[in-house]
């Protein structure tokens, strides 16, 4: 898992350390910054798989816009410098990335670490005639894509018999250490920030640029019919976890359907039996949601770290409760790490704060309009006092996340 993320220089972040957890959620104010602590991950994923142009940075769910504001603009300086992320994972892998745009028109954000790194990497082998010299070059390298540039730029460089033996030891070396970062690469690159929409549920006839599933629910009934197809296990335990919803029974793909055709049998448990069905244009926002939100987590092949933003959209309070319970206890089975964002209360009550893995932290900006977060641990209730459930802790002002200018 992915345990400490650090960004600089991102819209409204100046400068951020968040140490997650296998489920972390996200509260507080409008506009206080916790999709920008989302995008900025998503933007380091984007230059871990060396896409960084603007219709694949939409398509992680990154709200782009002029590269300028891409930075903060708290000082006027500050248009012009990096945006620096860097993430480490539970095991001490890490990725780092230094993005720099040069605010001209049409131009693209390069990630300028591997570049700065490997001009000094390449100077230092052409120099080198050390062998136990070039091995600290090799352990000092510390992240996959600087390890897959330097051996693109190695293979790339002609050198004089005896070093160019150093040089393809180096390159052997450098690729068996790169396979022992691919998970934490793997983990990285697919991270997407969804945030599903009502109309790419109910229609079902968009696939999204980002694959299986795109942010706003794109190529859900695509991956379902993968489902039911090569794995019926997991479709069936998508449907016990449906059954939150008290009036769903079941729900098929019909055989009959062309090519072109997108639709569920939707299986209501209070209608005639000849009445028996309906199809998901006719279903309820809430359900579908919920389609979405157990496919992600379930299935194999969607990302193994994603965000979801306003995870409480389209919810009964108490439903979004029970839902959290649901979505932490499918993370563990299927090992899943994920942040969430929210404004209704009711998320939190599905929290156990005891557990080091369920993680909340209240976002805000200070007096200087930068964000930070705060980590909040479970309230110890006052002697003689009841415990205050943390959605009611949040309502009344105990732990911050709310506006405090009205």
């Amino acid at each position: 898992m992915i345990k400490e993320v650090r960004i600089k220089n991102y819209k409204s972040i100046q400068k951020l350390k968040l140490e997650l957890g296998r489920v972390t959620v996200l509260i507080g104010e409008n506009g206080c910054g916790k999709s920008n602590i989302l995008e900025a991950i998503a933007l380091a994923s984007a230059a871990a798989n060396d896409k960084l142009d603007n219709e694949f940075l939409a398509a992680r769910g990154i709200r782009v816009t002029e590269p300028r504001f891409m930075r903060s603009a708290f000082e006027k300086e500050n248009l012009d410098k990096e945006i620096k992320i860097d993430l480490k994972e539970n095991d001490g892998a890490d990725f780092s990335c230094i993005l720099h745009n040069d605010n001209s028109p049409y131009s693209q954000w390069v990630n300028k670490k591997p570049a700065n790194y490997i001009a000094s990497f390449k100077n230092q082998v052409q120099q080198e005639q050390d062998i136990l010299n070039m091995f600290k070059i090799i352990l000092s390298l510390d992240d996959r894509t600087t390890i897959l540039s330097a051996i693109k730029s190695l293979e790339n460089l002609s050198l004089n018999q005896e070093n160019e033996i150093v040089k393809n030891l180096v390159v052997g070396i450098l690729k068996l250490k790169s396979e022992t970062l691919k998970p934490f690469f793997y983990l990285l690159n697919k991270f997407t920030i969804y945030s599903p929409e009502n109309q790419a549920l109910r229609t079902f006839e968009k696939e999204g640029q980002i694959q299986p599933l795109g942010i706003n629910g794109e190529g859900l009934f695509k991956l379902i019919n993968i489902l039911n197809a090569d794995n019926p296990d997991k479709l069936n335990q998508i449907k016990e976890k449906l059954r939150l919803i008290d009036w769903f029974k079941d729900f098929e793909i019909p055989q009959n359907l062309s090519a072109m055709q997108t639709s569920l049998q939707i299986t209501d448990r209070y209608l005639d039996t000849d009445l028996s069905y309906f199809d998901q244009r006719s279903s309820n926002e809430g359900f579908l949601f919920l389609l979405f939100y157990f496919t992600l987590f379930i299935s194999d092949i969607t990302p193994k770290f994603f965000a979801i933003d306003n995870i409480d959209a389209s919810l009964n309070p108490r439903l979004c409760r029970r839902l959290i319970e649901e979505l932490v206890e499918l993370a563990k089975k299927n090992d899943k790490q994920v942040i969430l964002t929210t404004h209704n209360p009711a998320v939190l009550d599905g929290l156990d704060l005891d557990d080091d893995e369920q993680r909340l932290f209240v976002i805000s900006r200070n007096q200087l309009g930068y964000t930070k977060a705060r980590r909040i641990l479970n309230p110890e209730p006052l002697d003689g006092q009841e415990p205050v459930d943390l959605s009611e802790a949040f309502l009344r002002g105990y732990i911050g996340g709310l506006p405090e200018n009205f």
